[in-house]
């Protein structure tokens, strides 16, 4: 097992990659928030290195709003073709301005379009007023570059918590866990 979580996930990530029909950076992510009830959604990992995981969106969404209200979560990868899943959790901040800048400027221009569009995770009367919305921003930056609005940025998990799960015939699962520690990341063995 290596002593580097980092280098397993590297691991891991790249044959998923290279096996999973689509979408190898789903993740799911969870929260919880001012009013203890967890919630979790699928979202795509969009970077990651040695000091996290990065995710972006809506600052208004309810996931927002409950990472401001408690900033520890949990990210779970699930690759069915290879039989493994990698848990992390830790602690997210907000990124930076030019961060989110960069990241939002290397979107499809209809995902920028889109995120000025919609009011993510608020009722919505009918696809027609969001699709009246969208219409309205393709008009508003015809021509120009579309830029990110002040309600859109990422976030990025620093981990202090990694567990990787290999899946075996009749339930013999091997599981491995990385724990941060003062001095670096402490292993151990999990039953299955």
């Amino acid at each position: 097992m290596s002593e580097d979580p980092f280098k397993k996930f590297g691991e891991w990530f790249a044959a998923a990659e290279g096996s999973e029909p689509n979408d190898p950076n789903a993740m799911t992510v969870a929260t919880v928030g001012a009013d203890g009830r967890p919630a979790a959604r699928i979202l795509l990992l969009k970077s990651w290195d040695k000091s996290g995981f990065s995710f972006y969106g809506n600052l208004g969404s309810r996931k927002a709003q409950n990472m401001q209200a408690n900033n520890h979560v949990a990210l779970l990868f699930h690759w069915k073709s290879l039989a493994r899943q990698v848990r992390i959790e830790g602690s997210v901040t907000q990124v930076s301005d030019e961060q989110a800048d960069a990241y939002f400027a290397s979107r499809p221009r209809m995902s920028q379009l889109g995120a000025w569009a919609s009011q993510q995770s608020r009722p919505l009367p009918s696809r027609e007023v969001f699709e009246s919305r969208l219409e309205e921003v393709e008009t508003r930056f015809q021509g120009q570059p579309v830029p990110r609005p002040e309600f859109w940025s990422g976030w990025k998990l620093a981990p202090d918590y990694f567990e990787f799960w290999q899946g075996i015939d009749f339930r013999l699962h091997d599981r491995f866990i990385f724990s941060k520690t003062e001095t670096g990341w402490e292993t151990g063995r999990l039953y299955p």
